[in-house]
């Protein structure tokens, strides 16, 4: 059995075809899936679909690209969503220095903000970090982030900065791109990060694992990072299939 920790199954890319998507997941072993929800649209979405699969649980928050957008009401409404049962964790968010929609010093604000409230609340972190690790582990450190913990989401850094990571508290989370020829980091973080610190995840739509590179994921793909983890480790799929569930439930609280 896998869990994809991140998806989002509340995806405009979805519409068409949401049913099949998830039959396809539960074929191939997936058996739960936490769908993150970061603007006012995917997040109500995010709540329908929690109430409507069993095996689907959700994390809510604000993404760091649309920073500029998030309204202190936004906040309170989040808050108030997040007394769901089956809401376990915020995010994502974090900080996202490759658009520019948002100026760095609001999405650093913003960032500190759902830190504070996820601390608030008693739950996990779940964080985007991109082009912005030195101000995303700062920040991390200065609001004592380790105090929940948290995931850093579809990890692309150094094994260094996954060990700091791991020092705060907080779970490394892999996706499609450690299935790609040249990602080095992702390989490197594979390889040297021992599996109980690690978690499995597609981001779908985005960020579909080789074979799929550059079309559409879904989360019947997630095996798939599993069966590249295996092969780094030395490890079989089902060790892995075991190992990162094991880590999920535990982390986010999930049932069996």
């Amino acid at each position: 059995m896998f869990i994809d920790t991140h998806v989002h199954l509340n995806a405009d890319q979805y519409e068409e075809d949401l049913q099949e998507v998830i039959d396809r997941a539960l074929e191939a072993r997936v058996e739960k899936m936490v769908v993150i929800g970061f603007d006012r649209k995917t997040i109500n979405r995010t709540m329908q679909l929690i109430e409507q699969y069993d095996f689907v649980y959700g994390v809510i928050g604000w993404h760091p690209v649309d920073a500029i957008d998030c309204t202190q009401q936004d906040l309170d409404w989040i808050e108030e969503l997040a007394a769901h049962p089956k809401i376990v964790g915020i995010g994502e968010t974090g900080l996202d220095y490759y658009w520019d929609k948002s100026p760095k010093e609001v999405q650093q604000a913003l960032f500190r903000k759902q830190i504070q409230l996820a601390q608030k609340l008693g739950l996990p972190i779940i964080i985007h970090n991109r082009d912005a690790t030195g101000d995303v582990v700062q920040i991390l450190r200065e609001e004592n982030a380790a105090s929940i913990g948290g995931v850093m989401h579809c990890f692309s850094g150094s094994v260094e900065t996954a060990r700091e990571c791991i020092a705060m508290n907080f779970m490394i989370s892999l996706g499609g791109p450690v299935t790609f020829k040249n990602a080095r980091l992702p390989k490197e973080v594979a390889t040297e990060i021992p599996l109980e610190h690690l978690m499995i995840e597609t981001d779908a739509p985005y960020l579909a694992p080789h074979p799929h590179r550059g079309k559409r994921n879904e989360p019947s793909f997630v095996p798939l990072v599993a069966e590249e983890i295996a092969r780094l480790k030395g490890l079989t799929i089902e060790e892995i299939a075991q190992a990162t569930t094991a880590n999920a439930k535990k982390f986010f609280g999930i049932d069996n």
